[in-house]
């Protein structure tokens, strides 16, 4: 598949199949196309079966690979090393690991989401 980044793309990495899909929805009606996984291994999966995209919104603590493992296996494949993760997290005091573009604590402020993803995301189709 292609390891050009297309724009409108993102890829939403949580365990909890609500979020994932209110979130999901939320892009979708903004016009970016979403794909799901609800770990970092189903992640990687669909990462290998899809178009790049243009960014990763990750969980943190998720069941078979949890968030810090799957941005560890990101970074160390070459296609990937430079596509942008945002961490999504309930922890309180978690801080946005390396290799991260930020943080945004759970529940999420759409506002907040909408602004980092258009950073990364832009001119959606």
């Amino acid at each position: 598949m292609s390891s050009t980044p297309s724009r409108s793309i993102i890829l939403i990495v949580d365990d909890e199949p609500d979020l994932r899909e209110v979130v999901a929805e939320l892009l979708e009606m903004e016009d970016y196309t979403v794909l799901q996984a609800a770990n970092g291994q189903a992640a990687l999966e669909v990462l290998a079966a899809n178009e790049q995209p243009c960014l990763v919104l990750l969980d943190l603590m998720m069941p078979v690979m949890d968030g810090h493992e799957f941005l560890h296996r990101l970074r160390e494949d070459a296609r990937y090393r430079e596509l942008p993760v945002l961490m999504l997290t309930a922890h309180f005091s978690a801080k946005a690991p390396p290799g991260t573009v930020g943080l945004l604590r759970k529940p999420v402020d759409i506002a907040e989401l909408l602004a980092m993803v258009a950073r990364h995301c832009p001119a959606a189709a």
